[in-house]
């Protein structure tokens, strides 16, 4: 089976940190770590972008400006339900990372579980610092959203696509109705749809930050293609919030069309489907780094957005993707526009930030 690369690539001016594939802003293409060279598809989907790697404090949006930009009842829901998060190898740190995170910005302790892909916890994966990073950002983002839901890391052996399979599959039996995922392949034929469609459970996958023709796991569906947008204090309305698309990612892909799409612009499925803010969101990391760290990229909305699936506590009679492009749910999403590399179909619909971001929790 081939392998994958996480959805994180790195760039980081003047910098280079060793075994972890960062990359000056100049310097030729990233040479990944060697526990994940040899890998055929790479997604990029987070990017440092401060010169210092690492800083003392968090810079950035707080998970109480996401929950307020986006009127999300993070205090009141959420609790009783299990979200997971799957991600290739280990993180030693992601524990302490996470109640790290959660106490600086005023968020109860994690209801959270670390666990094998067999549902053990114990016998981790070998650790890499490079999935570290992605291991910590998505437990992050779930909580911003989703403080009181139940956090499930399910670590997967490596980064082949049977073991990342394997590790979905038993995020399900553990109990999960929400799963989130950080991580694409390329290449038709690489996965499985049916790894990605059990039924009752809600998959999310980062739709990717280039425009890819094909991104799995997020082109299939029965899995919510998540974009990025950029999000801004202010604007027109009563919102007191205003967003713009995100640089890329999404696109009219070759894969099969959903009966549920009604469109003559694009003869295969279209992605992304919903986006939430995907630029200066701060990650504490102290396994591959030494501290705060300012990320972007949709390997953030896919962990935000399952934790909005979270607070409204109904993913198990949810359909896929098919759920955002119900019409009834549209009046429960803030539209965004702008950007060059977006193409727009149906309306308000563009493939960057798809239907748009949540406004509340109604429309998950």
């Amino acid at each position: 089976m081939p392998r994958l690369a996480l959805v994180t690539f790195f760039t980081v001016a003047a910098l280079a940190l060793s075994g972890c594939g960062i990359r000056s802003a100049a310097a030729p293409a990233p040479v990944l770590p060697s526990a994940t060279r040899g890998v055929e598809h790479v997604a990029p989907a987070v990017i440092v972008r401060h010169a210092e790697l690492q800083s003392a404090a968090p810079a950035g949006w707080t998970p109480a400006d996401l929950q307020a930009a986006y009127d999300l009842p993070s205090s009141a829901k959420g609790s009783g339900q299990m979200v997971a998060v799957v991600d290739a190898y280990d993180n030693p740190n992601v524990a302490s990372d996470l109640a790290t995170y959660r106490s600086t910005f005023r968020l109860p302790p994690a209801n959270f579980t670390k666990y094998n892909q067999s549902g053990q916890t114990s016998g981790y994966p070998q650790g890499n610092t490079a999935w570290g990073i992605e291991i910590d950002l998505d437990t992050q983002m779930l909580s911003a959203s989703c403080p009181n839901c139940t956090i499930a890391l399910v670590e997967a052996n490596s980064n082949s696509t049977s073991d990342l399979q394997a590790a979905v599959a038993e995020a399900v039996t553990l109990g999960a109705h929400v799963v989130s995922i950080s991580w694409v392949c390329d290449t038709r034929g690489c996965l499985d749809r049916s790894s990605f469609a059990a039924k009752g459970v809600e998959y999310l996958a980062a739709g990717g930050d280039v425009g890819f023709d094909i991104a799995y796991p997020a082109a299939f569906d029965t899995v919510v293609a998540t974009g990025g947008t950029v999000l801004a204090q202010g604007g027109n309305g009563k919102r007191g919030w205003s967003e713009t698309v995100w640089q890329g990612g999404g696109s009219c892909t070759s894969a099969r069309k959903p009966r549920w799409q009604h469109d003559s612009f694009c003869k295969g499925r279209l992605t992304n489907d919903v986006a939430s803010v995907t630029v200066d969101l701060p990650e504490y990391d102290s396994y591959g780094a030494d501290g705060w760290s300012t990320v972007e990229g949709t390997s953030i909305s896919a962990p935000f957005l399952a934790g909005v699936f979270g607070l409204a506590g109904n993913a198990a009679a949810q359909k896929g993707a098919r759920t955002i492009w119900q019409g009834s749910h549209h009046k429960y999403l803030y539209p965004v526009s702008g950007g060059r590399s977006c193409a727009y179909a149906k309306g308000r619909y563009n493939t960057c930030s798809g239907w748009g971001t949540p406004r509340g929790a109604g429309a998950f």
